[in-house]
């Protein structure tokens, strides 16, 4: 009797799939231990304010998107898209994309 057709292709996709073993080990970058440094600022600041607050955004130390609490009103963003130091107010951050949510075939 001759195996399916279908358990022969899983048992010889493992071999293909497999990857050589390396030499080289993973890249691990060390956990820092101790104070944080002056060097080390966090990712997002909030700075409140009479009319409301402002949350500030940062990657690699610089900014690239607020957002704005106002105490009266909806919040609101500004993101630098480009990177230019020019901000463009955004309402949400929806994008508005919406992928189908039907179902194709059962099993």
């Amino acid at each position: 009797m001759r195996p399916p057709i279908l358990i022969t292709l899983f048992l010889f996709s493992g071999l293909v799939l497999a990857e050589p073993p390396s030499d080289r080990p993973p890249d691990l970058k060390p956990v820092p231990d101790g104070a944080p440094g002056p060097d080390d600022v966090p990712a997002v600041t909030i700075k409140p304010g009479n009319q409301g607050r402002v949350i500030e955004y940062r990657a690699n130390g610089k900014l690239y998107m607020l957002k704005v609490i106002p105490k009266v009103g909806k919040p609101y963003y500004l993101i630098d898209g480009k990177g230019d130091g020019q901000f463009a107010r955004q309402d949400s951050l929806d994008s508005g994309m919406r992928p189908p949510m039907w179902v194709v075939k059962e099993f």
